[in-house]
């Protein structure tokens, strides 16, 4: 793994950010079946959502960045409120990879700094000491600390989830 390094992880180090790259099966899309891959709780792996830029005839808007728990939804309905529009909807798992240049399940907010995205934080990151972010690529986990991933891609920390309705 030495010489494989991923844009998110040379942005850790050129930040002097302490990280762990940790690999899991890359065939594996969903958070919560990495989280039981990895042997932590699903809420400390967390997944970035891509949300299509809100059109509502203001200013330049921009696609977002969802950072939110593994075992968690998020609610479109609070990120609207939170940004003052009417309705978000998701990207297609098409429109993500064309947005990010990134394949679903590899999508990572390290990855996507400066390039046009808002990025927020669900506040459940802070209760935990160490979360799990993908690296950029399906098979790879980055492990940091919550505030170590809010410095570097200047991510909102906000309540964005709800409960996952089995």
């Amino acid at each position: 793994m030495a010489g494989n390094k991923t844009l998110a992880m040379r942005l850790l180090e050129g930040k002097k950010v302490a990280y762990e790259a940790i690999q899991y099966d890359a065939s594996e899309r969903d958070a919560e079946k990495i989280a039981v891959q990895l042997g932590v709780p699903p809420e400390q792996v967390f997944k970035t959502l891509v949300v299509a830029a809100p059109v509502d005839g203001r200013s330049p808007n921009k696609p977002l960045l969802a950072v939110i728990p593994a075992n968690r939804q998020l609610d479109l309905k609070k990120l609207a409120k939170l940004i003052n529009v009417k309705k978000l909807k998701m990207a297609t798992h098409q429109q993500a990879e064309e947005m990010t240049g990134l394949q679903v399940g590899g999508i990572s907010p390290l990855a996507l700094i400066n390039k046009g995205f808002v990025i927020y934080l669900d506040e459940r990151a802070e209760a935990q000491g160490q979360i799990f972010v993908s690296a950029g690529e399906r098979g790879t986990q980055i492990k940091l600390a919550p505030k170590d991933l809010r410095k570097v891609t200047g991510a909102k920390v906000a309540d964005l989830s709800s409960a996952t309705s089995e």
